[in-house]
């Protein structure tokens, strides 16, 4: 662990590559060993990847879904495990800039939870799902104003939201209060991504995991996937590998940047005590820092945090352990905002890749030919992922092209160099937080 020590009353936090809400499914698949053919090759077995196979197979579409380890591996089930109707990026600059734009991205977000919970029902995935809603949560008063700002120019854009002070929306008594988006609210991500994993391989779609894609090379009449032990001939290839998408030379130049964001989880605390600070909604909640701070309280009252610091990677990217002294600056965001839980271990903690886009908004389009991609849901991925994916399998086997698809297709592959997603821009913002909170009391 880079030579770090924790702090002594979290010696025994446990560190894992993987995820601390479930454990790994035992039941892989074998790997692709032979040349096959197919209709539709799905590269990447998260969310995205799934939902993208699931609904072609549902049309009568022959598809061969390829995941580098198990469908579910990544951010799918690594996640802060909140899903909200709250669009991404800054809603007060979009509604000045581009109000069409906030527009659409009210419009999908709201639309990506009422699919995420279609699956959940139509499928029956137990996955913990509490629709307790997410509140955009503030520590200062400036982040008071900021969430008041957002209410307005959401409302404008069509959101269905609230504003209100702690006590109205039912929040521990060291936030000030908030933006409430009702839609949505807060589950078990790990649950939910095997869920839709067992959904898949009971399905028509051949799975293959452990079968890392090499090379897709467009032949014109199709696409060729090249994986270590076998390949792929298919007519239409779909890229859904997210963070990992930069290692392929056919992906687009600076489509999304890999984003390394850390979570904890605490023991189990008694729900007379969470209810004692004030958060009687149980709502999920990011904080209006720069750098978003997350707060999730699970059925069995244990409490995850998540992110608070990003950091950017670089091709080809690999597994990591959490940096101690991250974890350490996540257990010291946990007890400055429930001091009267300071005495609450943190058990365990995890870490993974989430793919970023330049826009901070989803993005689809055709890498060649025959060649599509859907990626960079920028933290958004638990409701925006699957929904996005099923779009474009519709658009890969309709005439009618669905209108929430239409805002994020990119039809030059131009992405412009981004402005903040570069390590000293990040600790900039971590940094900014900091004073910010050290000048409020925080």
């Amino acid at each position: 662990m880079n030579g770090s020590s924790l702090p002594a009353e979290d010696a025994d936090t446990r560190y894992t590559t993987f995820t601390g809400w479930v454990d790994r499914p035992t039941d892989l698949t074998a790997p692709l060993d032979a040349t096959i053919s197919c209709d539709v090759a799905v590269i990447g077995g998260g969310l995205g990847g799934m939902a993208t196979a699931l609904r072609l197979a549902e049309r009568g579409v022959d598809v061969v879904l390829l995941e580098s380890d198990f469908c579910g591996y990544g951010a799918s089930s690594r996640n802060a495990g909140q899903i909200s109707a709250k669009p991404t990026g800054e809603p007060q600059i979009l509604a000045k800039v581009n109000p069409q734009l906030l527009r659409d991205l009210v419009r999908f977000a709201g639309s990506s939870v009422q699919f995420a919970e279609d699956l959940i029902k139509q499928l029956g995935i137990e996955c913990d799902y509490e629709a307790v809603g997410n509140v955009g949560a503030a520590v200062t008063k400036g982040q008071m104003r900021k969430a008041l700002r957002d209410a307005q120019a959401l409302s404008d854009a069509g959101a269905t939201l609230q504003f209100g002070d702690q006590h109205e929306l039912g929040l521990p008594d060291t936030f000030l209060g908030g933006l409430l988006t009702p839609a949505g609210g807060t589950m078990n991500p790990g649950m939910f991504t095997l869920g839709l994993r067992a959904a898949l391989l009971e399905s028509g779609v051949r799975v293959f995991e452990q079968s890392p894609a090499q090379s897709v090379d467009d032949i014109g009449s199709g696409a060729t996937v090249t994986t270590p032990l076998g390949r792929v001939r298919a007519k239409k290839v779909v890229l859904a590998n997210n963070a990992w998408a930069p290692e392929l030379a056919i992906t687009p130049q600076r489509l999304s940047r890999p984003v390394w964001v850390n979570m904890i989880e605490t023991a189990p605390v008694e729900r007379e005590r969470i209810e004692a600070t004030g958060w009687t909604s149980r709502s999920g909640l990011a904080t209006k820092h720069n750098v978003m701070e997350s707060y999730h309280v699970t059925p069995t009252n244990t409490i995850a945090v998540g992110v608070r610091r990003l950091q950017i990677g670089k091709n080809p990217i690999s597994d990591r352990i959490s940096d101690p002294v991250v974890v350490a600056d996540l257990t010291d965001a946990f007890r400055a905002r429930f001091p009267s839980l300071r005495d609450v271990p943190v058990t365990k903690t995890w870490g993974g890749w989430i793919a970023m886009t330049s826009s901070r908004a989803p993005v689809a389009g055709k890498a060649s030919k025959n060649v599509y991609y859907a990626i960079g849901c920028n933290g958004h991925g638990l409701g925006q992922a699957p929904y996005l994916g099923s779009l474009l399998a519709d658009r890969l086997t309709t005439d009618e092209i669905h209108p929430d698809i239409m805002p994020w297709w990119e039809s030059e592959n131009h992405f412009p160099r981004s402005l903040y997603l570069h390590n000293p821009v990040l600790r900039a913002a971590w940094l900014a937080d900091r004073i910010g909170d050290r000048r409020a009391g925080r």
